[in-house]
């Protein structure tokens, strides 16, 4: 490493907050392969990724309305009933969060999220507001893993990249990180996480942590 890392930039989406938006079609479709063609062929993740980019949901669902009229209230569903693809903080991963923000280390955020209903978010998660800021792309109009994104968050908040961490689940992001000069992490689940930072010593040991190591 370059410098010693003083700045952890997480991804939201499954990395802090679980998301999923089979937890809101399992309650209108109750076919299984059925809900899975949907929201393969219909509300799928590439016309999603749009609204993530800052297009409104209202022109992005009237699309799908004219392709697909048969499936209208699903479609309309995504948006109006978007807070039931929620799953709620993924704990282990706030609780890191919290210890970061403890120990002092700069907290930063960036996160492919549509600019509509981001603000849902923030009411929802307290710990949103441990950031010293939030770069979202529905507001940028601009989506991971565009390298122009990645930049915006840098000269905003003045980011040396040597001397950050980039958290995402997606490693395509994490990919477009690294190209830059940030130091990247794959996430997959808390624990694994918790061992990179107390590597990068962000974090103590938890004998360290309690004083009986």
């Amino acid at each position: 490493m370059s410098g010693r890392i003083d700045t952890v930039i997480f991804d939201l989406g499954n990395v802090l907050i679980g998301w999923d938006p089979r937890r809101l079609y399992r309650q209108l479709i109750e076919d299984e392969a059925r809900m899975e063609w949907f929201l393969r062929e219909v509300c799928s993740s590439e016309w999603n990724e749009q609204q993530d980019r800052g297009r409104p949901w209202a022109e992005g669902t009237a699309q799908l309305r004219a392709q697909f009229p048969e499936h209208a209230e699903l479609i309309d569903a995504y948006h109006l009933r978007w807070q039931e693809t929620l799953l709620g903080p993924i704990e282990g991963s706030v609780a890191l969060l919290a210890e970061l923000k403890a120990s002092g280390v700069r907290l930063l955020a960036l996160t492919n999220w549509s600019q509509e209903t981001f603000p849902v978010a923030r009411q929802l998660y307290p710990f949103l507001q441990w950031f010293e800021g939030i770069v979202v792309s529905g507001e940028e109009r601009l989506v991971k893993p565009d390298p122009r994104i990645y930049q915006c968050l840098m000269q905003r908040y003045t980011v040396d990249p040597a001397c950050a961490l980039y958290i995402d689940d997606s490693q395509r992001n994490v990919v477009a990180a690294e190209a830059l000069g940030l130091h990247g992490w794959w996430f997959r689940d808390p624990a694994s996480l918790r061992e990179r930072l107390m590597q990068l010593g962000l974090l103590e040991s938890e004998t360290q942590a309690t004083g009986h190591g």
